[in-house]
């Protein structure tokens, strides 16, 4: 349901010259697999996340979703499509303070066509654990009930596709297993496939199918 092909991506350094970060010849993904990437701080995991969700647009290759081309898509499409059929989670959480918890997976809702779903919302809530905690705001929440709405929001319009970004790291070593869990258990149910990057070997260790990042990007081999 993923496929990437010939992708590329590279910056602009402040003298003017390019920095390659990403040279991945394929990459695919089957509906409802789990798969992490491994790789090291500053190997252009979260540069691939955003070129997969099509928040950042590739240099130059093919990014495929569920049959859909999204690099032919204009930004705006871009946009839809990310809203309706990707789900991700951010490894810094990326709720809105001044929404409830069942305000910022509502939010979510908005950017697609259809109609916000309360029973949803509040049925993805309860999944992770937070019934009671519906109507508090991020502030009034741990870090680890925060990336519990994290997750929440990132299901909220039933993606095909979940993506998340080092989703443990900013969370307490006691909370740490539970969110993990709580995304591959999720996913699972869902039958969502999922794509989650990190650095941490005990993490990767609890999949299936691990890939390294430097066996496919080789901007990091080179």
């Amino acid at each position: 349901m993923l496929y990437l092909k010939d992708i590329k991506k590279s910056f602009t350094q402040p003298d003017g010259s390019e920095l390659p970060v990403l040279e991945i010849p394929e990459f695919h993904v089957a509906a409802g697999e789990q798969v992490v990437l491994v790789g090291p701080s500053g190997c252009g995991k979260t540069t691939l996340l955003h070129v997969i969700a099509g928040i950042s647009r590739p240099d130059s290759g093919r990014v495929r979703i569920d049959d859909w081309e999204i690099t032919l898509f204009t930004e705006a499409e871009c946009d839809r499509f990310r809203a309706g059929r990707i789900g991700y989670v951010f490894q810094t959480f990326n709720l809105l303070p001044g929404f409830s918890a069942i305000e910022n997976v509502l939010l979510a809702m908005w950017f697609t066509r259809r109609r916000p779903d309360k029973v949803r919302a509040r049925q993805l809530l309860e999944r992770v654990g937070l019934g009671h905690r519906m109507g508090h705001k991020p502030p009034m929440l741990s870090v680890g009930e925060q990336q519990r709405v994290a997750v929440a929001r990132a299901l909220a319009n039933q993606p095909k596709l979940l993506l998340a970004d080092e989703p443990t790291a900013n969370v307490d070593a006691g909370n740490q297993q539970q969110i993990l869990d709580l995304i591959r258990q999720t996913s699972g149910e869902e039958k969502v496939a999922l794509v989650l990057v990190t650095h941490s070997r005990e993490v990767a260790q609890q999949f299936e199918r691990v890939d390294q990042l430097e066996q496919i990007n080789l901007v990091v081999v080179s």
